[in-house]
């Protein structure tokens, strides 16, 4: 039986996180993306359906799957074990495989389902200083569905912080989500517009003016971050450029996410292949302090560098004033 095709789908759910947010954290990677970045760390979350995603380490060469697939999609060459474009999207190899070998990426759950599985973490937030953290993809590809969640999540008052690429309808943004967020990650990839459609598929222009605005919102912590991509984003140019951009805007915080080569791995497990432009390694050490250095130079005064687990004053509750549609 296909998957339902309800949306957002999550592809993981990651309890007891210390990495995502201030405190312990339940972080929620939904699927879909706007952006294409050929150093994307989750590529199996781009795409808004769900996928197939095939392990060779865990397969037990039992045969099933073959014998099972309609599509004549599947072979037991480690190789390459599952012809992408064949698979129509049955899933019945994922039901019967022994070894979990073969996974689905993307399950559905309704916005009840899945506020409820996040306040099972909520005895953690509450002694830790944590919350929910939403991920993808892009978790704002679907600000109804979010800002449902996010509206039962406040009325136990949770933390709750954003990870977002910066592309999306601003206006649509403030009127189901913004008033709920305590926290929000924003990524600043690139500065140039043609360097930034030539790695990420799409402009610039949205997302640096989404940030400015964003600066603006009272009481909301805004946590520029930026990817360092060897030869991409980590260039002298484009992270003065970023740099700059910060201090013009009033921008007194800087995260700086040192690059993380698994999304490689991940492409081939998923069918995809890998982008010659992306890069195999992230800097050494010396290279960040110099990157940290030159930051701290250009915006002045003594800037804040976010670390993961940086504390953060929540947000006065704002839902008896939100908007809605």
């Amino acid at each position: 039986m296909k998957q339902t095709q309800q949306r957002p789908l999550v592809f993981d759910i990651r309890h007891f996180a210390l990495d995502d947010g201030p405190g312990i954290r339940t972080t929620v990677f939904f699927k879909g993306c706007p952006l294409s970045c050929v150093w994307c760390h989750n590529p199996e979350s781009v795409d808004t359906g769900p996928q197939l995603s095939f392990d060779p380490r865990d397969c037990v060469l039992c045969g099933q799957c073959v014998d099972l697939c309609p599509r004549d999609a599947v072979t037991l060459s480690l190789h390459r074990h599952i012809d992408y474009a064949k698979c129509d999207g049955c899933f019945q190899c994922v039901e019967e495989c022994p070894s979990q070998a073969i996974r689905l990426i993307g399950h559905y759950f309704s916005p009840t389902e899945l506020a409820d599985l996040i306040l099972g973490d909520h005895v953690f937030y509450q002694t830790s200083g944590g919350g929910v953290t939403f991920s993808g993809g892009e978790p704002t590809l679907d600000l109804d569905f979010l800002g449902e969640v996010a509206t039962d999540l406040k009325r136990r008052d949770v933390h709750i912080a954003l990870q977002t690429c910066g592309l999306f309808n601003f206006d649509r943004f403030k009127r189901k989500l913004l008033t709920l967020v305590d926290l929000v990650y924003f990524d600043l990839k690139l500065m140039s517009p043609v360097a930034h459609r030539k790695y990420t598929g799409t402009s610039n222009e949205q997302i640096l003016r989404n940030f400015q605005t964003l600066l603006q919102e009272p009481g909301l912590v805004l946590v520029p971050t930026i990817p360092l991509v060897p030869g991409i984003t980590a260039t002298r140019e484009n992270l003065e450029q970023t740099a700059e951009f910060l201090r013009d805007s009033g921008c007194d915080r800087f995260q700086l996410r040192p690059y993380n080569p698994g999304g490689r791995k991940k492409r081939t497990a998923v069918g995809q292949n890998t982008p010659p432009d992306g890069a195999d390694h992230p800097l050494p050490e010396d290279e960040l302090a110099k990157i940290r250095d030159m930051f701290r130079s250009v915006l002045g005064r003594q800037p804040l560098e976010v670390v993961d687990s940086t504390p953060f004053t929540p947000r006065r509750n704002l839902l008896s004033d939100r908007r809605t549609l």
